[in-house]
């Protein structure tokens, strides 16, 4: 039984949000809130809650700073946020502070479902648009929370391969960063195949989120 915290001061979505969700997922108990207040005394309440869903301007407005601390008084629960709001620096912002995944509200019925599906199961959900080079619908990013994980994998890459990560980081394609680093194109590929190898990653979108969400825009 997973137990899902929508919090949205709009009745209407929240109740189109709870409708989707009973419908696309098996058993699953949903609670309401209309404020950040509400959200804390429900993940109190109802502990452990499995996932928290935060509208981004829902009463009661939360800094980065009580988000994380919410976070780190509620580690066994997931937090994703919900929001009309789709621009790319909001994406990487909430991720940076440790969200697990962004929610955008335009997004259909079927792709919310999929990602809290993914959420619930421990991954990092972003819609495909935060990349600009994107041509699927949607990324899930399975990969450990917290900076230890991911400034292990950064010391492990050399320094051309770090020049590497940082455009493509920047959405550069291989033959625009052979050229700017004055290799050849095929060495690129070697660089870009064993950056993701040694991330973790699946393709280049990933290890730009990847890197972007430990460090911050490069």
């Amino acid at each position: 039984m997973y137990k899902i915290v929508i919090a949205d001061d709009h009745g209407l979505y929240r109740r189109g949000l709870r409708l989707a969700l009973t419908a696309g997922i098996d058993g699953v108990d949903i609670f309401e809130a209309t404020c950040f207040d509400a959200v804390v005394g429900l993940l109190a309440e109802h502990k452990p809650v499995s996932l928290a869903m935060l509208d981004l301007n829902m009463p009661g407005l939360f800094t980065q700073e009580v988000l994380g601390d919410v976070l780190a008084t509620y580690p066994d629960t997931r937090f994703a946020i919900v929001s009309g709001n789709d621009s790319r620096s909001e994406i990487l912002t909430a991720l940076s502070v440790g969200l697990h995944g962004y929610i955008v509200k335009s997004q259909s019925d079927e792709e919310v479902v999929l990602a809290v599906k993914e959420i619930l199961s421990g991954r990092i959900y972003v819609p495909a648009l935060l990349s600009r080079n994107s041509g699927s619908r949607e990324h899930m990013l399975e990969i450990p929370h917290g900076n230890s994980a991911g400034a292990g994998a950064l010391e492990r890459l050399t320094s051309r391969q770090k020049d590497v990560l940082r455009l493509m980081a920047e959405g550069y394609s291989n033959k625009e960063i052979a050229r700017d680093l004055d290799i050849a194109e095929a060495t690129t590929k070697i660089h870009a195949a064993a950056i993701m190898r040694e991330l973790g990653v699946r393709n280049r979108t990933e290890a730009a989120v990847l890197i972007k969400t430990w460090l911050g825009p490069m």
